[in-house]
Formats: C-alpha cells, structure tokens, sequence
C-alpha cells in the first residue's frame, strides 16, 4: 500500500558503479553501505532470541485477569486472610450413577479424590471443603440445646447404620444445595487455590495444574461415578490447551498469507524472503518477550500471529517497490535503496499507528489487558527493523525473479487506462456518488449507533462464555447449575468491626437488613451471613419455635452462636464478618443491579466504626471487572483516536486530510460494536482490546492511499485522476493486504476457544470495512475536502474554496 517507485522520478540505474553510494539519508549509507555487517548482525540476533524463545511459558494468572487497583478488589486482597477462598476456587461435582452418594464404594471414592486434591500445589487447604472436611458440620437443635459434630464423624464405618447416621447428618448440615445436590446424586469438593506456588513462590502453573485435574477425573471416573469441574482455575487450564492447537491457526494464516503474495507477484524468490522476515518477526518478539520476563497467557497468544499478517501486509510493499524498478532495468541493490528512500517514513508512520493501537492498552488497568499491550508493542518494533530494514537489504542480494518485475512493469503499463473495478471506485470521486456514500455512511453510521446502544459491558451467557457452549466445562457448569441450589456466583459483602465486636446487636441487624434488600432483587437467589445463622440459632434455643426467627439484643445469646458457626462467616477475631449472596448467574444486568443496591445500603446505612465493603467472591470480582471495562472502553477510544489523529497531522499536514483518513475509521468502531450486539457479544477483557486494535491497524490504509493522492494533487492532478494514480500503485496492495490480513485473522472463528474466535470474526469485519472505507468513503469524503493545488506548495484548500 506504499507510494510505487513513480511517485518520484528517480534515475534508471543498471550499473552499480554507476550509482551515488554517498546519496541518500544518513539511515540510508549507514545501512546499504555496510550491508554485511546488517546481515551479520541480524543473524547473530536471531539466533541469540531463538535460543530465548524456546524458554518462553505459557501460563496464566488469576490476579492479572482482575483489576487490582479497583477499590472492590484492593477490599478483597486486604481481607483475603478472612476469606473462605472466595476468589480463586474450584468445585468439583462427584456425581454417582447409583442411587444415592449415601453408599460406602460412593463415599470411598470421594475419601480418595478429596485427599489427592488436599495435597495439590496451591491448594489453599485450610479453606477447602467436602463432605469428608473438618469444616463440614452439622447443627441441630434437641432437648439439650443446640448440638453438633462434623458430617463424616468419627465413628463413621460404612456400615449401614454409619450411611444411616451419615444421610441423617447431611440433612442437619444446611448443606443440601450448597455442598449436596438436592437429589442426593452427587457431592461438592470445593477447593480454593493461591495464586502462587507456596513452596516455590512462582505464579501458579494453570496449565499444570489442568492436565493433574483431567488425570484425577480419568482415574476416578467410571460407569459408577461422574465428575464435573468448574471454576477460573479450570477454565484457564481448558483455555491454555485450546492455546497449543493455535499452532494449527498460525499455520494456516502462513499457508494463506504465502499463497495470496504469490498469487499476486507470481515470485518464489521474493515471497518466501518476506514469509521468512515476518517469521524472523516472530522469533524475534518470542526471544524479548522472554527476556523481559513475559509469558503468554490465552489472551495474548493469538497477538505474534497477528504481528505476523501485519509484517507480511507491509513486506508485500517493500517487494512491489522493488519488482518495480527491477522491471525499469535499475540494479538490484539501487532498486532496494530507493524503495528504502521512499518508503521508509511511510511505513514507520504506518507501524507507529499500529503501534499506537496497542499500546493504548496498556491504560486499561488490568493486568492481563497491559501484558497484552506490551506483547503486541514489543513485536510492532520488530517490525520496524525486520521488515523495514532487513527484508530491502535482503532483497538488494537476491532481488526479485526477472519474469516477475516484467510482469508487475506490464501491469502497471495496463493500469494507464484503467478499466472494470478501479473504474468504478473512480466514480465516489464525482459528486452524485459521493453524495450518495456519504449518505450511506451516514446512514449506517446512524443505524449501527442506535444498535451499539443495546451493547453491554461484561459475560451475556452462562458458564464460562470464553469456551464453546458445548465444551466438557459449559457441561459441568450446566450440570452444578440444574443440582444445586447455591450457585457458583458469589458476591460477597465484607464487614469490619473493632476487635470481638462482630457479633454485636447492631452489626448484625444491619447485614440482616442489607440481606432482605438484596434478596428482593431478580437474579439473587439466597443470601447467607452470621445474623441469619443467628435467628437460627434463636429458634434452636427455644426449642425449635419459629416465632423466635429474629435477632434478639441479647449480647451473650448472639456471642454464643460464635462457637458453633461455620469459619466463612467470620474471622478468629471476630473482627470480620461475610454476607455471601447467591446469584442466579454474572450477567452484567444482574452485577449492576446488585452492586448499585449494596452501593446505596452502605451510603445510606454508614455510622458507627462498622464497615461495609464490596466485594469479594467471583460474581464481586466480576462486578470490578465491569466497571473498570466499562469506564476504559471511551477513554480508550478517545486515546487511540487522538494518536492517531496526531500521526496523521504530522504525516499530512491538513486538518482536511486528516478528516478523509479519520471518519472512515469512526464508522468501522460503530459499526463493530453494532456487530458485537448482533452477535451477542459483551464488552470484555477478552474483547475489549480488539477495537483498539481495529483502529491502529485499520488507518493503514487511508495513510497509503491518501499519501498518494496529496503527493498528486500538490503536483496539479485532478482529484479524479490523483485517485486514479493511487488506485494503479495502491489500490492492489490494499486489496491484498485486507483480504490477506481479513483471511488470516478470519481462520480464528474455528478455534475451540471461543473469545479468540470472536477475536478473529471482529478483527477480519474491521480489516474489511477499513479497507472498503478508504477505497470509497475517503474518495467521497476528498470530493468535499480536498481539491488540486495551483501550486506544488500551496496549501490544500477545500473544493469549493
């Protein structure tokens, strides 16, 4: 898509000694005239980050993926000692196929896999729950009193009087929906995870720990028993195992990358140069990825792939400069000079657009979202080097095939009078059609604004929406969902109190209060917390009459309960205490509506030295996650536009030029978030960065087809044929560059993980509609703006000026 070798009349020179070596700019002698020296270093590099490449990780982390900076989160890592493992956790549904779990083969199973799974790495173990756990009890209320004992007791012998005990405990635990399915067919093994190794302290192995999940349910599993795992932990890990088959993915974008360059140049010689510089690209950023201590994670690892289509988009225009004047008959090493010349400036203000789109990124303050920017910064700057510099240097020793510049000299020569589509796209430069695309621009631009209104911030679909609805994790999580009442959306609410203060009259009307106003909400299914524990405990006193079913201001008969009630509900101290609200599920409706109602308890209800803060468990991490989401996504937007706009001011010199390039642009954005509502897809982490990459990466083409046209228009073309020059030298590069970039993204909807699927439909729509906009909107819209100059220096001046 760069400027083609007559954009500047340079001299035909067949004969090397014929040549100026002392010409051009200082870049220029320094690099072409110690050529050796750049391929030897080059090739030292390259092999130095191979070796580094091959240390590079594939992991993830829980903490990355959360904004720890949001104050839900800064409350939840403060407290997180106090905390049941409400963050980071797994649930494990051991199902049997028998009559019920009270059988002795059941409850032997469920021993043995409860203990393997005690003694993973990063399992937080005091936390960790099931039937066969300390921290599994049960309360009952007898003539006594209240008493209690753990589920599994002592004297537990499998025989069938101990199933008998076992079934009776079960049903005085308050676990049945929580940690026992309604039906008695299955149990729950809840097991909460760090995020660091204990014994090592590095990140947690996610992958690692998958595959030990997946060899657990292997052995354990059988025609009497079923198991069903669920949590971050266990999506990460599918995630990870997804990311080794997206190997199959960057093969298939080389394969269709190779094939339309070839198609295009018809040369063996000079296509796979470029396939091998933009691999070079790749080995490159894997080695200082590695270097600098990155890993990649599910959600950057589709990033070096995408570095890849773009260095093949912009080694395709080094190529065509030199098959150009190869054809004309200048040497090899002139022609790789004066392409360097001209093209040099134009693609790096390309790749910094592109750069800018990512980099921007990094201002979403989500961890995960800034690894990711830094991923794709650092593999645009080698991009700048390998194809910028080192593809033009090759080229100068091998050159291009003699057929194939006589070829790209012939087609040029037939572009002289052009015909068919370019023809066409010609008529946007009139003013009835380019009234008429502007209309339809405006139209569209209108309509897709209306439906981005509908589009959302967070998960649409149950389960975990990054996977496929049919994988074996959208199963399980299908499966808790029907069995158990108590599902895996937790918010918590966190309550500090002074010390030995939490149980305390009015601490505990309040969360009794906040409780009976979150439960009055569509999508909150139960809520549990240490005052509902203690109008339980109220009945049990009083011999089980339900008229006691109340908080009663009686100091010691609400301490009391402390010694019988359950670890998650507050802290050793009783200094803390935890409201867990049951959701029906994390859509972004629901979070918001909870948030807003907790939000406005702790405003209205905040006295005293009690403390309400939100939030914990996955469903208040999720709510965080929103939020920031949804306050980055315009400030994002409004950065990157404002980049890029500079770059094209500084490149063009005309607030009018500047317009053309730009409102092709906005119109994409809307449209792509139009898109994502149709295709029921929220705003995420997962999705979030590719409008900012649409963006960067989309100005491309406006920036080549535009520094054409001015250059032509400043020399006294008309519009018409200023457009026309650039369609001859451009316009097929464009087209191959969008329908290459569009292809290779576009082969990612058939990933099995599904985020990077949607990645890749909304990356290829953008590619294209980028590409359509600055074929004929930008033609319609210079109509209006741009007009030819009397004189080579003059400024541009509207048309109607």
């Amino acid at each position: 898509m760069h400027a083609s070798s007559t954009l500047d009349d340079q001299p035909v020179v067949a004969r090397l000694e014929d040549f100026d070596a002392a010409s051009g700019s200082p870049a220029e002698r320094l690099l072409f005239n110690h050529r050796p020296w750049v391929l030897a270093l080059c090739l030292v590099l390259s092999a130095l980050f191979g070796w580094q490449a091959t240390k590079l990780q594939l992991n993830a982390s829980f903490e990355k993926t959360i904004p720890v900076q949001h104050a839900y989160i800064a409350n939840y890592l403060a407290n997180q000692g106090n905390l049941a493992g409400q963050g980071n956790a797994l649930r494990i549904a051991v199902e049997t196929t028998g009559e019920s779990i009270f059988d002795k083969d059941y409850l032997r199973t469920l021993q043995q896999l409860s203990d393997e799974l005690y003694l993973l790495p990063g399992v937080d173990r005091p936390f960790m729950k099931s039937l066969w756990t300390s921290n599994t009890r049960w309360v009952a209320v007898t003539e006594e009193g209240l008493e209690g004992n753990t589920v599994m007791g002592d004297s537990y012998d499998g025989s069938a009087r101990a199933l008998t005990e076992v079934r009776a405990n079960v049903e005085r635990s308050g676990e049945i929906g929580q940690l026992i399915a309604g039906d008695f067919k299955s149990s729950i093994v809840f097991v909460p995870l760090l995020d660091k190794h204990p014994k090592t302290g590095e990140a947690l192995d996610y992958g690692e720990l998958g595959r030990q999940i997946e060899a657990l349910r292997a052995k354990y599993e059988s025609d009497r028993v079923r198991i069903h795992v669920t949590g971050f932990a266990k999506v990460m890990g599918d995630l990870i195992d997804g990311m080794r088959q997206v190997l199959a993915f960057f093969a298939a974008a080389l394969v269709i990358c190779t094939a339309v360059l070839f198609g295009y140049t018809r040369c063996a010689r000079s296509t796979l140069l470029v396939v091998a510089c933009s691999l070079v690209a790749v080995v490159w950023q894997f080695g200082l990825l590695a270097l600098s201590g990155y890993a990649l994670d599910p959600y950057s690892v589709l990033v070096p792939f995408l570095v890849f289509a773009i260095g093949m988009s912009h080694g395709a225009q080094k190529m065509n400069g030199i098959m150009q004047d190869v054809g004309r008959g200048t040497h090899r090493v002139v022609a790789a000079r004066y392409t360097f010349r001209r093209l040099f400036v134009a693609g790096l203000t390309a790749l910094l657009c592109d750069a800018v789109g990512f980099a921007v990124l990094a201002l979403i303050r989500i961890e995960a979202i800034q690894d990711l920017a830094a991923v794709a910064s650092i593999g645009v700057a080698v991009l700048v080097f390998t194809n910028l510099v080192l593809l033009p240097v090759l080229l100068s020793y091998l050159g291009v095939g003699r057929r194939a510049a006589e070829r790209s000299l012939r087609a040029e020569a037939a572009g002289a009078a052009p015909t068919g589509l370019w023809r066409q796209l010609d008529r946007f430069t009139q003013r009835g059609p380019a009234l008429a695309a502007i209309a339809a621009g405006a139209l569209l631009a209108g309509a897709g604004y209306v439906a981005s209104l509908q589009l959302q911030v967070g998960d649409l679909d149950p389960g975990a929406p990054e996977l496929r609805a049919d994988s074996r994790y959208n199963r399980d999580n299908d499966y808790l969902t029907r069995h158990y009442a108590a599902s895996a959306d937790i918010l918590v609410v966190m309550v500090a109190t002074p010390e030995d203060q939490c149980t305390r009259y009015d601490t505990l009307a309040q969360v009794d209060r906040l409780a009976w106003r979150l439960e009055q909400l569509p999508g909150v299914e139960a809520t549990h917390s240490m005052a509902a524990l203690s109008k339980l405990a109220m009945v049990g006193y009083n011999e089980g009459n339900l008229k006691w079913f109340e908080l009663i201001p009686n100091a010691a008969a609400l301490g009391g309960v402390q010694t019988r009630a359950p670890r998650e509900l507050f802290n050793q101290g009783c200094s803390f205490l935890s409201l867990y609200v049951y959701l029906k599920d994390h859509k972004a409706e629901t979070l918001a509506r909870v948030v807003g109602e907790a939000e406005a308890f702790i405003t209205s209800e905040k006295r005293g030295d009690t403390r309400f803060m939100l939030a914990a468990g996955s469903a208040g991490i999720a709510a965080a996650t929103n939020i920031v989401v949804q306050q980055a996504m315009r400030e994002m937007l409004l950065w990157v536009y404002g980049a890029v706009v500079v770059l094209c001011f500084v490149t063009f010199r005309s607030w009018r030029a500047v317009a053309c390039a730009v409102l092709p642009l906005v119109l994409t954005s809307i449209l792509c978030e139009a898109l994502m509502v149709a295709l029921s897809m929220g705003v995420k982490v997962a999705t979030l960065p590719v409008i900012a990459l649409g963006v960067g990466i989309g100005v491309d083409y406006a920036l080549y087809v535009l520094s054409v046209m001015l250059a032509r228009l400043r020399a006294g073309d008309s519009l018409s044929a200023a457009y026309l020059h650039a369609l001859q030298f451009t316009g097929r590069v464009v087209l191959l560059t969008g329908i290459t970039l569009a292809l290779a993204v576009g082969t990612w909807a058939f990933s099995p993980i599904k985020f990077q699927a949607d990645m890749g439909i909304l990356l290829a729509f953008m590619f294209v509609w980028n590409m359509v906009g600055a074929l004929v909107l930008l033609p319609a819209l210079a109509h209006f703006l741009l007009r030819p100059m009397a004189e080579p220096a003059a400024a541009l001046q509207p048309a109607g000026a």
